[in-house]
């Protein structure tokens, strides 16, 4: 009897060692984003270096919102608080979407644009191809590819748009938070 209670135990023990060991990568990476709730983070341009529209600007996110299949990241560029990231969770696969506004909070013509992950990733590394909703909304982005890279100490949003040169890429600092930045054009909590 106790050689057969023990037998169980063993099984048990490396059974939850298994499961442990095989979380699925894409859901890793969501728990690790999900630590960085309500902490806001300053960044710097890393390609391209001449960009117009973000070069030489403060560059700050705020992991705002955060719910079990919703995180709500804005991105502000200098004054300009009209980006937000939101990553969505759900069947094993994390969607990205841009939401863009205007000052006054109305929604941009060119909005909710992005993809889903179309595999669990990796838990510092997560692909998003472009979707069909782009595509359509965007011709020339139909080739786009964004990935954000997550570790302890940086958090990289990029951009590739694949058979051309257009390249995008910032890191945010995760080692030093900032003050909380005010909330984006449009925000309703």
């Amino acid at each position: 009897m106790k050689t057969k209670l023990l037998l169980m135990f063993f099984v048990c023990i490396c059974c939850m060692h298994v499961e442990a060991q095989e979380e699925n990568p894409g859901k890793e990476f969501w728990k690790n984003l999900q630590t960085h709730c309500g902490k806001a983070y300053e960044g710097t341009l890393i390609l391209p270096k001449e960009d117009k529209a973000f070069g030489g600007k403060k560059l700050r996110m705020h992991v705002r919102s955060c719910t079990d299949s919703i995180i709500k990241i804005p991105f502000f560029v200098g004054e300009d608080k009209s980006r937000t990231w939101i990553l969505t969770y759900e069947n094993d696969r994390i969607t990205l979407k841009h939401d863009h506004r205007h000052k006054d909070g109305t929604e941009d013509t060119i909005n909710f644009y992005g993809g889903t992950s179309t595999n669990n990733g990796k838990a510092t590394v997560q692909f998003f191809p472009a979707d069909e909703h782009t595509q359509k909304m965007i011709p020339a982005a139909a080739t786009n590819v964004w990935w954000i890279t997550l570790n302890d100490s940086i958090f990289s949003y990029n951009l590739q748009r694949l058979g051309t040169d257009r390249i995008f890429k910032v890191e945010m600092d995760l080692k030093t938070t900032i003050p909380t930045p005010e909330a984006p054009w449009g925000w309703k909590d």
